[in-house]
């Protein structure tokens, strides 16, 4: 990208000629190079806070002083806006020309659908640069439909100087003592839990994990081949799940609490109101935005083992973001891409902690030590596993946080959690 910006400089200078004014008769049968048609690049994403948010803008802002013909519209989403719109803007047949992705299910859709654009061969140049766990979730039968801008994993952020109050003196590493440790917070007149029970996403995690963890890998890989959920090990997650609702540990008014907000959960537990969430590797970012910040009192520790189930602690749970194509955007929208996947743009976006490496060589920018925390597991993980809301496709996902929503505040059974998610799957 950067040779051909030169290689046009250059050129120019050559066409102006040298040791004076240019020639303003043209020889017969010349033309002038016509300008480059204007192009407008609407870009959508969901880094809603700052760093992210304004560097993402200044990229925007480079691009277009390299490329004078191009204006990069942005357009900025919560998550849960960000799926509703662009529910209603793939149903019109259309995609924004530059978008976020996570990839498995919903990606898959909107390939079989025509509305992004195949990358292997247009981004060529640049998809060797990508680690292969970083690529995984975008590649749909060997091909690339959408690059990788960040990867990680779902893990506990918790406050040091609360689990030291309440006698937690270590991180637990098995359900059951994990369980014990909500005990003693509460006895320690410390609220254990944040939740944004009002977007539901965050709930899922819970029980994908257990489900992970009791279950296996393998089983929730077949289950979404055979679409059947009603085994006993799904209903296990949700019977250990409901054993940690039924410890009331979560904020109040977490039913109508949203993630990012003032009074959400990031910010209630950056403001020291709240022992743990279990969040994504944004947590951090996020909570600094949204509140106090918890600073050198902010530790991460992993999804505990269940006693007796079939997954490993080293099993990940996550995924990341990244950007796909529409299907009708023009040639530069792959060019922006490329310009955003320079080495030293992904090195701006993990020092300042909004993306984890994908591209490989840049692991040594990561210096924050909770997120080196997360790499750490990350490098180390057995198995990784998709967010079960974007590798199921829309609806079963969408059904999967839901149902399990329901089940924490009562509404529903383990039982039917796992036969309503299984009815959706089936009905696909």
């Amino acid at each position: 990208m950067r040779r051909h910006v030169v290689a046009a400089a250059a050129a120019s200078l050559l066409l102006a000629g040298c040791g004076g004014a240019p020639d303003t008769q043209q020889p017969a049968g010349s033309q002038q190079p016509a300008a480059k048609e204007k192009v407008t690049l609407e870009w959508w994403h969901i880094l809603t806070s700052d760093p992210g948010k304004g560097i993402y803008a200044k990229w925007a802002k480079d691009f277009e002083a390299a490329h004078p013909n191009v204006t990069v519209k942005i357009t900025v989403l919560e998550n849960e806006s960000f799926k509703s719109k662009m529910a209603t803007q793939t149903a019109s047949g259309k995609a924004p020309s530059i978008f976020t992705t996570w990839g498995g299910g919903v990606l898959q859709q909107q390939a079989e659908a025509g509305l992004v654009k195949d990358l292997t061969a247009d981004a060529a140049p640049i998809l060797p640069t990508f680690s292969t766990a970083a690529m995984a979730a975008y590649q749909i039968d060997g091909k690339a439909y959408a690059i990788p801008t960040d990867i990680g994993m779902v893990g506990f952020w918790y406050n040091k100087k609360l689990f030291a109050k309440a006698g937690v003196s270590e991180p637990p590493a098995t359900w059951s003592a994990y369980l014990d440790a909500v005990k003693k917070l509460k006895a320690a007149g410390v609220t254990p839990i944040a939740l944004a029970g009002k977007e539901k996403w965050p709930g899922h995690y819970y029980w994908a994990y257990l489900a992970m963890r009791v279950a296996g890998l393998d089983a929730l890989k077949q289950a979404a081949e055979t679409k059947d959920f009603t085994g006993p090990d799904f209903v296990a997650a949700g019977t250990h799940l409901k054993a940690l609702a039924d410890l009331h540990p979560f904020q109040t008014g977490f039913q109508n609490a949203s993630y990012s907000t003032p009074s959400g959960q990031a910010a209630t537990v950056s403001n020291g109101k709240a022992a743990m969430e279990l969040m994504g590797q944004w947590a951090p970012d996020v909570q600094k935005s949204s509140g106090k910040g918890l600073g050198e009192d902010l530790g991460f520790f992993p999804f505990p083992a269940v006693e007796g189930g079939k997954g490993a602690i080293t099993d990940a749970f996550g995924g990341g973001q990244g950007f796909a194509v529409g299907a009708d955007a023009p040639a530069e929208a792959v060019e922006f891409l490329q310009f955003i996947s320079d080495p030293a743009r992904h090195r701006e976006a993990i020092t300042n902690a909004f993306a984890l490496p994908v591209i490989k060589g840049t692991e040594d920018a990561v210096t924050n030590p909770a997120l080196k925390l997360v790499v750490e597991n990350l490098t180390g993980a057995s198995g990784f596993q998709l967010y079960l809301d974007q590798a199921y496709p829309p609806a079963v996902g969408q059904e999967v946080n839901d149902s399990v929503a329901q089940l924490i505040v009562g509404g529903k059974t383990p039982e039917e959690v796992v036969r309503s998610i299984t009815e959706t799957a089936k009905s696909e």
